[in-house]
């Protein structure tokens, strides 16, 4: 039979190995509670530990940040770990831009191509972009590279300007697809006005970070700027598939 201290020490023994996780989950608890205080629209669900003590992954998709427990401090950048100089913010970064984009849903995009094929890239266009032209120019090719391609509208000029009115006359035609077309070959596209996502997609192309156009967006996020031939495109997406199923 045990004596009194050898069942207190083995108590002892057992709160300092569960205390730890109890403390961890608490922490996370208090984080996902304290920070959609003071950060309006952050989903608690979308908070997570990192591997920081003290401060939590944020997503508030497109947008990535961290904070810490009592949402007073926002860290807004990259974490790197020095010893493998690894960048530990870019995956969740991209699962985050990944996330908002496909938000939007495929009834709100051009797109060309269909669900079979093997790649889906996301492209941030602007109809008097001659890159963008460029781009489109090879659609077929993309698609027979198995690519399929969605377009979002960012008219660099901004709201209100000639190419974000043109992206609106693309937007409102009964073929979306055939005006798009017809409007980056420099035809005058005219259609009724309409409700429509022009405004959405230039203000989510800002929120993650576009600058120029075309801005190509892979699947799992990362964005890839400036125009690449469907070949080389096509290369790079298979190698990539390739890696990805080996590591698993």
């Amino acid at each position: 039979m045990k004596s009194p201290l050898s069942k207190i020490i083995v108590m002892l023994s057992a709160c300092f190995f569960i205390s730890p996780v109890f403390a961890e989950n608490a922490d996370l608890e208090a984080a996902r509670k304290n920070i959609p205080k003071l950060i309006t629209g952050v989903n608690p669900k979308n908070i997570f530990p990192s591997p920081v003590s003290g401060l939590y992954q944020v997503l508030m998709p497109p947008r990535f940040f961290y904070a810490s427990a009592d949402g007073r401090y926002l860290v807004d950048g990259d974490l790197i770990d020095m010893t493998t100089r690894e960048n530990i913010s870019q995956v969740p970064r991209n699962r985050s831009v990944s996330a908002a984009i496909n938000g939007m849903g495929d009834d709100s995009m051009i797109i060309f191509g269909d669900k079979n094929m093997k790649h889906t890239i996301t492209v941030f266009t602007d109809i008097d972009c001659g890159y963008c032209r460029k781009l489109h120019n090879e659609i077929k090719k993309y698609n027979e590279a198995s690519i399929r391609v969605r377009y979002l509208a960012y008219p660099r000029a901004g709201l209100g300007s000639g190419s974000y009115k043109k992206a609106e006359a693309v937007w409102c035609s009964k073929d979306r697809a055939k005006a798009l077309t017809d409007a980056k070959n420099g035809a005058n596209v005219k259609s009724e006005s309409c409700e429509n996502p022009v405004a959405k997609h230039f203000t989510l192309g800002q929120m993650i970070g576009i600058r120029g156009t075309p801005a190509i967006v892979l699947e799992d996020g990362t964005v890839v700027p400036g125009y690449i031939p469907a070949a080389r495109l096509s290369e790079g997406l298979n190698q990539a598939k390739t890696e990805n199923q080996a590591k698993k």
